[in-house]
């Protein structure tokens, strides 16, 4: 199914290690998205929501639990899980249901509360629980298996750490002006290079953190946007959900090894470059067409990787991009406008949404300092827990 579906109005919950309740949140930044939309609660036919399992039983069933905050008016309800990948997902399943010509209005939340420090498995023993094993047998936090992808960019394409550090500055600067993001000072290459190591050889600075935050967009069928006077609204075209090819010849969360690429024939291609792939040709565009990117940069280094994988530069020029000024403000194609997760935090289930609320600001030209001249086409990207690989393009 593919066609485009209208962004009518986009809300946030600012980042931050706040101490409520991701209902709280969540209702917050759907009230902001509604208030952009110019609509009423009762307005909105469906109700989707991006899980977050930590949360508790509330948090599993996030579509209703969002649906019952802002006062039960019979909309249809929806809860998704997809891991890092779950606002995306929910965005998808919104979009579904307005292609389909099941609802015309869907209001899309996701909100998350998040522990201090590492992400961890939830308790008990699971043998059969790849994301259990990877922890009780070998010890690995989320920042090991980054680690891992930075030792490899410097073993096989020569990045530095000072490469690493280049992309959190430039991020920072961008998240300085962001009202929304968590962080909001500039960083300097020192200040990275002064911080703790936490996984060689990722610094402190160098990772995201864990954050509270939340994310909202109301979706609706474009005939339904110029009904109530909005001729040219911001689209989203492409939603791409793809999953890995066997073998998997490169080690990723939560696996503990790779598989072997003997005998099966021709290794596949790669996940993470599948993903933007597949939005770009259900877009009918390519990397050329972009005017901006938001990905998931859990790392610096993974910063540098989506580069490539998002077909900005071929594989291991990642960081001559960066080196260039290509991918900052005022360079050919900005990445991470918003700042990223280097200026937010990671909030889960709210990430993807927030990705998308940054391409509808900067798309209808209202980023402020932030602002990406001339936007007119924007993708995102995020990889998920156990193989959710999602991407979304908006359009103006």
């Amino acid at each position: 199914m593919t066609g485009d579906v209208a962004v009518a109005g986009a809300g946030m919950h600012p980042w931050g290690k706040w101490g409520r309740s991701f209902v709280e949140y969540g209702t917050k930044a759907a009230r902001a998205a509604l208030a952009d939309a110019g609509l009423d609660w009762t307005a909105i036919q469906s109700v989707v929501g991006a899980n977050t399992v930590r949360c508790g039983y509330p948090g599993q069933v996030a579509g209703a639990t969002f649906a019952r905050a802002l006062g039960w008016q019979g909309a249809r309800v929806t809860s998704v899980y997809a891991a890092c990948a779950s606002g995306a997902r929910a965005i998808d399943t919104a979009r579904a249901q307005i292609l389909s010509g099941m609802v015309d209005t869907v209001l899309v939340v996701g909100a998350d509360a998040a522990p201090k420090g590492f992400f961890a498995p939830s308790g008990g023993d699971r043998p059969d629980d790849p994301d259990w094993l990877r922890f009780r047998v070998l010890g690995a936090t989320n920042p090991a298996y980054f680690a891992l992808w930075a030792r490899r960019r410097m073993a096989v394409y020569g990045d530095t750490p000072e490469d690493f550090a280049a992309v959190k500055v430039k991020n920072a600067a961008a998240g300085a002006a962001n009202r929304h993001a968590r962080y909001r000072s500039p960083v300097t290459a020192e200040q990275v290079a002064a911080s703790p190591v936490v996984a060689d050889p990722l610094r402190l600075l160098d990772i995201c953190a864990t954050s509270d935050g939340a994310a909202a967009l109301v979706l609706s069928s474009v005939d339904f946007a110029r009904r109530h006077g909005v001729a040219d609204p911001v689209r989203i075209r492409a939603v791409s959900s793809v999953s890995p090819r066997h073998p998997r010849t490169a080690l990723d969360l939560p696996d503990i090894a790779t598989d072997s690429a003997a005998g099966p024939g021709p290794v596949p291609d790669a996940f993470r470059p599948s993903i933007a792939r597949a939005a770009y040709e259900e877009a009918g565009i390519g990397p050329e067409d972009l005017s901006l990117a938001e990905v998931y940069d859990l790392s610096t280094a993974l910063e540098l990787e989506w580069y490539e994988d998002l077909g900005l530069c071929a594989a291991g020029e990642g960081a001559g991009l960066l080196r260039e000024g290509a991918t900052a403000l005022g360079g050919r194609v900005p990445v991470n406008p918003s700042g990223g997760l280097a200026s937010f935090g990671e909030a889960v289930p709210a990430q993807a949404i927030a990705q998308v609320c940054e391409l509808v600001q900067q798309l209808r030209g209202r980023a402020g300092d932030r602002q990406v001249a001339g936007a007119r086409v924007g993708i995102t990207a995020n990889q998920g827990l156990f193989g959710h690989g999602s991407s979304v393009i908006a359009v103006r």
